[in-house]
């Protein structure tokens, strides 16, 4: 009977970031720039491997998928919120703010999954080189594409699921910018351990499984690349790796501050300001910090801009 009285709430208020009305509206501008220019970035990313037939490799068939999935993670959440910012409109139906959650567990898992991927894919370029084509062949990187979209798939529904399974009364406030899940999990009057345990156990898992991949992956790698005998053969296999590896850094790092804890998340406003990091600021720097630290992609960048 205690549940019938709760009565079930149509919408909620994301009020994360709210201060005076001159900040909002630089970061509304702040937030709708970096939105064009991760998707500006990313789209040309997208292009310039299309274009270039030496680019077929599976290093950037991964690379491409990793701009597409980008820019769709940017678009859950980064224009609502820039357009939030400017209107003042801060309020998100039950059913958006599911779909926000849903879509943004599943490009942000399916991004973690990708990194590991691309870990491997650098392990076995780099220390096995002479079986490299026989190993990375079409077909794998298709499936471990798919696999990591599956997976992600998997956590968004059990996240959304449980999240949504709980009740939420008066208190419709989201400390947050976008329905994350902790903090959805914060505005319920529910009994949240269950959720808050699942959350922990499922992201923590896919959080910590995946970036083992990478770092015994980067193990290897800088083994190899060490015992290397030319200097040149040391660098270009550093060049390749370089890039990933800061990829890695901003987007674990970030990630295991925000999920990998018990009792979830920091302080509301620290989560926020990371949570920026990762969903906003980092899908704007890969395509930079790719073509600016690869030779290839500059080349075919000078190539194509000459035609």
């Amino acid at each position: 009977a205690k549940m019938e009285n709760h009565t079930r709430i149509s919408e909620f208020i994301l009020v994360g970031f709210r201060s005076q009305p001159g900040s909002q509206l630089l970061l509304s501008v702040l937030f709708s720039t970096m939105y064009i220019v991760t998707v500006v970035g990313n789209v040309c990313m997208i292009l310039i491997i299309r274009m270039d037939s030496n680019l077929h490799t599976p290093m950037y068939f991964f690379l491409e998928n990793l701009s597409t999935l980008d820019i769709c993670y940017s678009s859950v959440i980064t224009p609502r919120a820039a357009l939030a910012f400017l209107l003042g409109r801060r309020n998100i139906s039950y059913s958006g703010c599911a779909s926000q959650m849903f879509f943004f567990s599943l490009f942000g898992t399916t991004e973690a999954f990708f990194l590991a991927v691309m870990a491997y894919d650098r392990f076995t370029a780099v220390c096995n080189p002479l079986l490299y084509q026989v190993i990375m062949s079409r077909r794998l990187c298709v499936l471990m594409v798919m696999g990591s979209y599956l997976l992600g798939c998997i956590n968004c529904i059990i996240q959304t699921g449980f999240t949504f399974s709980l009740s939420f009364c008066g208190r419709r406030e989201i400390n947050h910018f976008f329905c994350d899940v902790a903090a959805v999990i914060h505005a319920s009057c529910s009994d949240t351990l269950v959720n808050e345990l699942v959350m922990l156990a499922v992201c923590g898992s896919i959080i910590v499984g995946t970036a083992l991949v990478v770092f015994i992956s980067y193990g290897y790698i800088i083994i190899t690349i060490v015992q290397m005998p030319s200097a040149e053969s040391r660098h270009k296999a550093y060049s390749t790796c370089s890039s990933h590896m800061m990829t890695i850094c901003l987007f674990f790092g970030t990630v295991f501050f925000m999920y990998a804890q018990p009792g979830a998340a920091p302080s509301p406003h620290k989560s926020n300001t990371i949570s920026v990091f990762y969903t906003v600021v980092i899908p704007m720097l890969n395509p930079f910090i790719y073509t600016l630290r690869n030779r290839e992609v500059k080349a075919s960048l000078k190539k194509q801009l000459k035609r």
